[in-house]
């Protein structure tokens, strides 16, 4: 405790003197340009990763960047893309999963959760996932190949489950909205993304950013 004690006295000293008007012009306002739904795993920490400052991105962090179908758990995750949405407007949905996740590895090994019912009952959101992998990929064995699969095949689940969340929907329908499905690697920073034309995950930095939005079906007047 007494080091993130001493972090925010290095901040208040340091760092909030140099961006004092910033943090004046986010008292009273926000207006992110993206909402980042990721892991909550300590490792992952989107700011840095994507070089934003306060105010750029609406951050929600769960267990296995988790995003539950709309209707069945309207709570936490769900309320917060409905505001994102509608309240703030933001233009784009990315959620990230990464490498070594434990949320997955559990995934894989549901008898570890035996002593964690609430996980184990949230995880099942990603069974999907998992269902894909093992009917999919006949090759696949239990070790690292098979847990990258699954990362990536969670963050396609979750991709499908955000479409189902109306406010959502409606604006990726009409080109308001765009979703983006990505994969960290936390040893070499690299990032993959979701590419729903080609149905695979291509380098963020490559030289088209992959996209996982679908066309668009309706014109607004403009």
């Amino acid at each position: 405790m007494s080091n993130i004690v001493e972090g925010f006295k290095r901040f208040r000293r340091e760092v909030f003197p140099a961006q004092q008007e910033l943090f004046k012009k986010l008292a009273t306002a926000q207006n992110p340009r993206a909402m980042f739904i990721t892991c909550a795993d300590s490792r992952i920490v989107p700011e840095l990763i994507t070089q934003s400052s306060p105010g750029d991105l609406f951050v929600t962090r769960n267990v296995g960047n988790v995003v539950p179908p709309y209707g069945q758990m309207n709570g936490g995750v769900s309320t917060a893309i409905e505001y994102a949405v509608v309240a703030l407007g933001v233009r784009h949905i990315i959620i990230c999963g990464h490498s070594d996740c434990g949320a997955m590895k559990a995934v894989l090994a549901p008898q570890s959760l035996e002593s964690m019912p609430t996980v184990k009952g949230w995880l099942r959101h990603a069974e999907v996932a998992r269902t894909v992998v093992e009917q999919n990929f006949a090759r696949c064995d239990c070790g690292q190949e098979h847990l990258e699969l699954l990362t990536e095949e969670n963050v396609v689940a979750q991709l499908n489950h955000l479409l189902t969340h109306p406010s959502v929907a409606a604006r990726v329908a009409s080109g308001q909205l765009f979703i983006h499905g990505w994969v960290y690697d936390i040893e070499s920073c690299n990032i993959i993304a979701y590419d729903a034309e080609s149905g695979r995950f291509l380098p963020l930095d490559g030289a088209v950013v992959p996209m996982a939005t679908p066309r668009s079906r309706f014109n607004l007047p403009g």
